[in-house]
């Protein structure tokens, strides 16, 4: 899957150094929590996780520069059960401030509602991480409400979140990457 900029593909174990960097990264700690200390074995974990998609209840993909192949960040569809899912995504330091998760997010969603028949696509995101509120906006998912103290962040505090979602039939926003590119 390639839009202009980025390209989502399957992880690689060549991935792992800059998989173990990123989850180091305080932000993507915070907002990502991984349960555990990161170090080279959990990262060669994290990978084989993510490239099984065998159970069905999952799709992860690396987002990657469409031109050097560099790591930008992660895109996944999880929980996936009975035509919904949910979708979370991280990106590294240097690709923030880009877009790149918006059209990821926007790319994958597009994705599992083509090819996986989803009928409606769940993000939630601390209400403190303004950033993931934009990502959200920006690849047309609307704010659906805000779950007291739902999820324990990687500060170890449990956080309020919004949810947003978007259904196979909601319109796209103005400026949306476009038709599916095939």
């Amino acid at each position: 899957m390639t839009v202009p900029g980025l390209v989502l593909r399957p992880w690689l174990e060549a991935d792992a150094p800059a998989v173990e960097a990123a989850l180091r990264d305080p932000d993507i700690a915070r907002w990502n929590p991984q349960g555990g200390p990161v170090d080279e074995e959990s990262t060669r974990r994290w990978l084989r996780r993510r490239a099984d998609w065998s159970a069905g209840d999952h799709v992860s993909l690396a987002v990657a520069d469409d031109v050097d192949g560099s790591l930008l960040g992660s895109v996944s569809l999880h929980d996936i059960h009975a035509a919904d899912a949910e979708i979370g995504y991280w990106v590294v330091p240097a690709a923030r401030g880009r877009g790149v998760a918006s059209r990821a997010v926007e790319l994958l969603t597009r994705w599992g509602f083509e090819q996986l028949a989803l009928h409606r696509i769940q993000l939630c995101h601390a209400t403190a991480n303004p950033a993931s509120c934009r990502v959200a906006e920006r690849a047309g998912y609307r704010v659906e409400g805000t779950l007291r103290e739902s999820y324990q962040y990687g500060d170890g505090r449990r956080h309020d979140e919004h949810m947003h979602g978007r259904l196979a039939t909601d319109r796209w926003p103005a400026g949306a990457t476009g038709e599916w590119p095939g």
